[in-house]
């Protein structure tokens, strides 16, 4: 088999047409370019140059691997450069996983500005990982990175603050409420709600859930829709209202409604952009460098 040495050799040889001048362009002496050459024809079964005492002229086999040879030099040089691209973080492949509208928002302006940076990392984007999958999938390596939330931060996993979202009422635009400057929670008792579908790691549905029971009723589900976009079409159309976080409706703002922060003791919602510790991926390191500035940390 023709390693890359005498490739190199041969098409010098098969360039110059003179051993005395190839050797001088690879740097080596006349015999080893000679015995370099005799072992690859010795391998190939063939005689690549015809040579006399006055010149050396290419056998018909030897013209025939020209164009061959000058390929493995070009695949080998493209291989190299592949190699070090990917040890510079300048290409590579990030799972990326988010949920929602904001952090589909996030994701968005993330991969647009590595692509303008770095066209050589590919995104695999997963628009519908939760908290807890997302999280699980981060330790486990099927996912390299996610906007995700946490109540406690799990080991082996880090990442930094890239929105606070508070909760709020969304409503049609000509409801009785949609003046107010907040308004409590037990003021929408009597209220049609649209949410989310149930989902073990969506918390949107829940808080909704929780809050209505908290202020002592229990809301009247009228419609489930698949997405904040749909929700925010129906509550438009009158259908009724919804609670969400202000970054969804900020997000996915419809004509025709409204969003009234509403009145209770909350801890914001913090969303991170997160990853493993231990990630060992320079494409990685080169994107999260770049969110630095296209996501920078909220406090």
């Amino acid at each position: 088999m023709m390693d890359i040495q005498q490739v190199r050799a041969f098409l010098a040889v098969a360039e110059e047409l003179h051993f005395g001048r190839a050797a001088e362009r690879l740097g080596v002496l006349q015999p080893p370019l000679s015995r370099t050459i005799r072992a690859l024809e010795d391998e190939l079964g063939v005689s690549l140059f015809q040579r006399t005492t006055r010149n050396v002229k290419l056998s018909p086999e030897g013209e025939a691997l020209i164009e061959p040879a000058r390929k493995m030099l070009e695949y080998q040089s493209l291989a190299v450069d592949s190699v070090q691209r990917a040890a510079s973080g300048e290409t590579g492949r990030i799972s990326f996983g988010f949920a929602r509208s904001s952090s589909r928002a996030l994701a968005a302006a993330l991969v647009a500005a590595s692509r303008r940076r770095n066209p050589g990392i590919v995104f695999s984007l997963e628009s519908n990982v939760f908290a807890e999958e997302g999280l699980a999938r981060l330790v486990d390596g099927t996912l390299d990175l996610a906007l995700v939330r946490w109540d406690k931060q799990p080991p082996g996993v880090t990442g930094r603050t890239v929105m606070i979202e508070r909760l709020c009422a969304a409503l049609p635009e000509d409801h009785r409420l949609a003046g107010r400057s907040s308004l409590r929670v037990d003021e929408l008792a009597d209220e049609d709600f649209i949410t989310l579908p149930a989902h073990p790691s969506s918390t949107l549905r829940e808080n909704t859930l929780r809050l209505c029971h908290d202020a002592g009723f229990t809301p009247r589900v009228a419609q489930v829709a698949p997405d904040s976009q749909t929700i925010g079409a129906l509550v438009a159309a009158g259908l009724g209202i919804s609670i969400t976080f202000d970054s969804v409706s900020a997000n996915t703002r419809e004509a025709g409604t409204v969003a009234v922060p509403l009145d209770i003791e909350q801890e914001p919602s913090t969303l991170y952009l997160a990853h493993r510790t231990d990630h060992g991926k320079t494409s990685l390191d080169a994107v999260l460098a770049l969110a630095e500035d296209v996501l920078p940390t909220v406090e």
